[in-house]
């Protein structure tokens, strides 16, 4: 291979469309109190993502699509955490959970939807839920939560990788930092995801429920 050789994209190398499918679910990243709260080091500033992302689990209710919630927790000494703590100091908050871990009302699980506990970014990650929505014929991953740089962009990431779609919905996901959230739904929908709106994102379970 010429390494001086001049390599151009074409311009459809990035931004494909992924269609999603016809059985999808909602997961909802991290919606705890440690983002709500504005004395957090985590907080995101705003309620809009959380009431945004209780509209879009609430129509998933209604349309019968299962829903799964994720949530942080370590242990009282940070043990199961690995290197993840120590380059996270924040994370602290969430040794022996309290509180800060818990699921923030507007969000929070009904009887008989999922709560996984994990430790690491990704919902995914060494948690069994791939094997859990292969076995409900999932093939399309509904994605509202924070934060949009740090678990949402890794879920959403493992979900494509996984083999399902992944559809961040833009209004239902949130971050302490914005020029980070704003860069990672660009990244995420030229890459890994499609980027969409709520009102879409709630016509779609609409759609499929009523097939």
């Amino acid at each position: 291979m010429n390494a001086d050789r001049e390599v151009t994209a074409e311009p459809d190398s990035f931004g494909g469309h992924l269609v999603p499918g016809r059985h999808p679910a909602v997961l909802s990243v991290d919606l705890m109190r440690a983002y709500t709260d504005p004395s957090s080091p985590f907080y995101i500033g705003s309620m809009g993502p959380v009431r945004s992302a209780a509209r879009v689990i609430a129509a998933a209710r209604d349309c019968g699509v299962p829903v799964v919630h994720t949530r942080v927790e370590y242990a009282p000494d940070g043990s199961d955490g690995g290197h993840f703590v120590r380059k996270v100091g924040a994370l602290r908050l969430l040794f022996g959970g309290g509180p800060p871990s818990e699921i923030v009302p507007e969000t929070a699980p009904v009887v008989g939807e999922m709560v996984i506990t994990k430790q690491y970014a990704s919902a995914f990650f060494d948690t069994g839920l791939a094997q859990t929505l292969r076995r409900q014929n999932v093939d399309t991953l509904i994605i509202v939560g924070v934060s949009t740089s740090g678990c949402i962009r890794a879920s959403a990431v493992d979900a494509v990788q996984h083999g399902f779609v992944p559809l961040v919905v833009r209004q239902s996901v949130g971050d302490r930092n914005e020029a980070a959230h704003q860069a990672s739904l660009r990244d995420l929908e030229a890459k890994y995801a499609e980027v969409v709106d709520e009102a879409d994102a709630i016509d779609y379970l609409e759609e499929r429920h009523a097939e």
